[in-house]
């Protein structure tokens, strides 16, 4: 089965709405605009219990089946929010607010939901309920536990819960999936070394905080190639450097190193904080400075239910013709972990095509794909909470 017919007429309204989000990106939890076109799109669909203000600005809407006595009660989400990044895609339809861009394709993903909600409210072709979440504040601002802390999962009584995001260099429109971890948690460090300031000619008279800091950098390093076994992932980046002096004659007081730890095992997120701040610590000691670690937990891993990854990948085999049911785990991570950790269910990538890497200014999300992800979501319902025959 192909994408559905009326899915793919309505592919120009659909990526009209994209566009128009597009021009119009917000930020974190201050989606005011994109959540109140949202709620619009919705009422002028005819869905009336629509309930605004889920984790500060998120947006919650119920769509019942011919029957909502029998069947499920699945949840769909699709995050709101854009980057704070100044566009250089070239096109026609670019961001009207500088430094702000959706380059991760957001826009698509609501648009795409938004799209099935239309799809799922004039068909009404299955028993059971819909349960819309759109979220905000994706982008490092942790809306989607926001919108669980809020009571998501129980008070609208969802019982599964399913997600999708685009993928550059997977074809456009095509589908790909894993069973347990897809997307690594991230956690982020910070290490102030203090050592002595003074002279640069005069080195035994201080304790050169940089050096330390030097030093720190390489040992944490080894973590990853000595204490985490070879055949799993786990990525540690130290992403800045900066001392307390701008001057090449000064031997600085005091260092800072910021970075961040992903990884795909809940045990090796523990043991990678573990570690940090031993290597930290136990280096500043050697050379008679001090290090403090800071450490904020930041997303866990977004891991897939097997029997609920089952279900969406033959949702997408239907529409695309084929689904790549064992892709490899990358390491970029996603708040739609925490709906996972409450609730079964299932996260799938959707091909962009061969386009720019997400995060990138000249990203561009493909209207070509909005078919295949709005029939996604449909197909889904529709295989989860089949209608009963009159």
């Amino acid at each position: 089965m192909p994408v559905k017919n009326s899915l793919a007429e309505m592919q120009p309204e659909i990526a009209g709405w994209r566009r128009h989000l597009h021009q119009h990106p917000e930020l974190m939890y201050e989606v005011h605009e994109t959540a109140a076109f949202v709620v619009d799109r919705l009422k002028e669909m005819g869905i009336t219990d629509i309930t605004p203000g889920v984790g500060k600005t998120g947006v919650v809407a119920v769509i019942k089946g011919k029957t909502d006595t029998k069947g499920r009660v699945i949840g769909l989400r699709a995050d709101m929010d854009a980057l704070p990044i100044h566009e250089a895609s070239g096109v026609d339809y670019a961001s009207t607010v500088p430094g702000k861009m959706h380059a991760c394709g957001h826009d698509g993903h609501t648009s795409m939901l938004l799209g099935a909600a239309k799809y799922l409210s004039e068909t009404r072709n299955f028993d059971g309920t819909v349960v819309l979440i759109f979220q905000p504040a994706e982008e490092g601002g942790a809306g989607g536990k926001a919108m669980c802390e809020d009571g998501l999962m129980d008070r609208w009584g969802i019982q599964e819960v399913y997600g999708l995001h685009n993928i550059p260099g997977l074809p456009t429109g095509q589908f790909a999936i894993r069973p347990g971890a897809l997307l690594a948690s991230s956690d982020e460090f910070e290490i102030v070394v203090t050592g002595k300031g003074g002279h640069a000619a005069a080195p035994h008279h201080a304790i050169d905080t940089t050096l330390v800091a030097a030093q720190i950098v390489v040992s944490l390093h080894s973590i990853v190639s000595r204490n985490v076994d070879p055949i799993k992932r786990v990525v540690l980046t130290v992403g800045t450097f900066e001392t307390d002096s701008t001057a090449s004659n000064v031997i600085a007081h005091r260092a800072r190193l910021h970075g961040t730890v992903r990884t795909l095992d809940p045990e090796y997120r523990t043991m990678a904080e573990e570690r940090v701040r031993q290597v930290a610590e136990s280096t500043a000691a050697a050379f008679g400075a001090t290090a403090e670690v800071i450490w904020t937990p930041g997303y866990p891993a977004t891991i897939n239910h097997e029997e609920e990854t089952r279900h969406a990948a033959e949702a997408a085999a239907a529409v695309a013709g084929q689904v790549i049911d064992n892709v490899d785990p990358i390491m970029p991570s996603e708040d739609f972990a925490y709906m996972l950790e409450e609730r079964p269910g299932a996260y799938i990538f959707l091909g962009n095509g061969d386009t720019a890497m997400c995060h990138h200014p000249a990203y561009v999300f493909d209207d070509d794909a909005i078919p295949a992800g709005c029939s996604f979501f449909a197909e889904l319902v529709e295989r989860r909470m089949p209608a009963t025959q009159d």
